[in-house]
C-alpha cells in the first residue's frame, strides 16, 4: 500500500537527510576515491524540482448525474422505482413514507440494487423550530438519516415549518439555521450529508430568507439543496443562486413551474409542470452549473401530474426528452 507524504514532511525530511550528510566525516566518502564521495552523494540526493509542490490543484470539470424524484407517484414507491429505472435515470429521491412501506432498509436496498438505482436522498420532512420540540425534531431526522445510511443512500433533505399565528422574524431564521446545524452534525456522524430545501410556504420561501438561514447555519454540516422552481416562484434567479452557493450546494431539484393567472389565491396561482413547459430558465440553470463546475446529483422533480390524462411515467418521459433534446444532456 502506498504512503502519502505531505509536502512539508517531505521537504523537512530532505533537510534532515541533508543535515546528516553534512555531519558525516569526509573520510566516509574519501575511501571511494577523490571524486567518488561527491558522485555518490549526488546519486543518493539528486537535484529535485520542488516547484510542483507550489502549484495548486486545478479544479476538475463539472459532472452532473441525473436522478428523478418519486413524489409524482403519490406514495406508490415500488411503481416509482420501476418506472424511473425504465426511463433510464440512475438515481432516485424517496420520501420518508418508505420507512413504513418497506419491512427493512435491507429490503429497499435490495430492490434498488435490482433496478440499478442509487438512493440519492430521502425527503425527511419539515423541521419545526418550536423550542419545545427541538429534541424530538433532532431525534426524528437523525433516525431518518440512519435509514438512509442502511439503504446505502447519500443525503437527507429537510424543509421547515415556520411559526404559526405570528409574523416571522430574524430570530426565526437564526434558530432554524442553528437547528439544522445540530441535525447535520448528527447525520454527518452517520456519513449522511444534510441539505436544506428552499420551499414555498416555508421560512425559506424567498431568496433573502434563504440567505439568512444559510448565514445562520454552519456550512460544514448544513448544505443547500436548491430547488430551482421554488426559488424562481419565490422571486429569485436560480442561476444567480447557483453562482452564489456553488461551493455549498449538496444537490439540486431541477423543476419547472407555470403561472395560473385565473387563480385568485396568490398562494395557489402556480403549479409545477414537466421540464420545458414552465417559466424557469433551465438553459441558464445548466449554464450556471457548468460555470461553477458543479459535480453531483440533479434530481428532476414534479410534485403531481399536472394533466390527469398522463401517468407519472409519461411525465417523466417528457422531462427526459427535454433534457436530452433541448439541453443536450445524457440521462
Amino acid at each position: 500500500m502506498g504512503m502519502r507524504v505531505s509536502r512539508r514532511a517531505f521537504v523537512g525530511g530532505l533537510g534532515v537527510v541533508a543535515a546528516g550528510a553534512a555531519l558525516r566525516p569526509v573520510g566516509a566518502f574519501a575511501a571511494w576515491g577523490p571524486m567518488a564521495g561527491a558522485d555518490l552523494e549526488a546519486r543518493i540526493y539528486p537535484p529535485m524540482d520542488l516547484t510542483y509542490f507550489e502549484r495548486g490543484i486545478a479544479a476538475g470539470a463539472g459532472e452532473i448525474r441525473w436522478g428523478y424524484a418519486s413524489i409524482t407517484w403519490g406514495g406508490n414507491d415500488r411503481a416509482a422505482i420501476e418506472d424511473i429505472a425504465a426511463l433510464g435515470f440512475r438515481g432516485i429521491q424517496l420520501r420518508a413514507n418508505v420507512i413504513e412501506e418497506f419491512r427493512s432498509a435491507g429490503e429497499l436496498r435490495e430492490l434498488l440494487g435490482k433496478h440499478e438505482l442509487k438512493m440519492v436522498a430521502l425527503s425527511s420532512g419539515g423541521v419545526r423550530i418550536d423550542p419545545a420540540v427541538e429534541a424530538e425534531e433532532i431525534a426524528k431526522h437523525t433516525a431518518h438519516a440512519k435509514f438512509v445510511q442502511e439503504v446505502g443512500g447519500l443525503y437527507l433533505q429537510v424543509t421547515d415549518e415556520g411559526p404559526q399565528g405570528r409574523a416571522v422574524g430574524a430570530a426565526d431564521y437564526r434558530r432554524l439555521g442553528r437547528l439544522i446545524t445540530e441535525i447535520g452534525k448528527r447525520t454527518a456522524d452517520l456519513g449522511v450529508s444534510l441539505g436544506y430545501h428552499n420551499h414555498m410556504g416555508s421560512l425559506g420561501e424567498r431568496p433573502e430568507a434563504v440567505d439568512q438561514i444559510m448565514d445562520a447555519a454552519d456550512a460544514r454540516y448544513a448544505k443547500l439543496e436548491l430547488d430551482v422552481a421554488h426559488y424562481f416562484q419565490g422571486g429569485g434567479d436560480p442561476a444567480k443562486a447557483i453562482e452564489k452557493y456553488g461551493d455549498r450546494m449538496l444537490f439540486l431539484h431541477i423543476k419547472d413551474v407555470e403561472a395560473l393567472p385565473e387563480e385568485k389565491d396568490p398562494k395557489r396561482a402556480y403549479r409545477f409542470v414537466e421540464l420545458g413547459r414552465g417559466k424557469v430558465d433551465l438553459p441558464g440553470v445548466l449554464e450556471a452549473l457548468h460555470s461553477v463546475k458543479f459535480r453531483g446529483w440533479a434530481i428532476v422533480e414534479l410534485d403531481a401530474v399536472p394533466d390527469k390524462a398522463r401517468t407519472p411515467k409519461e411525465c417523466g418521459a417528457i422531462s427526459k426528452k427535454y433534457l436530452e433534446e433541448k439541453l443536450g444532456v445524457k440521462v
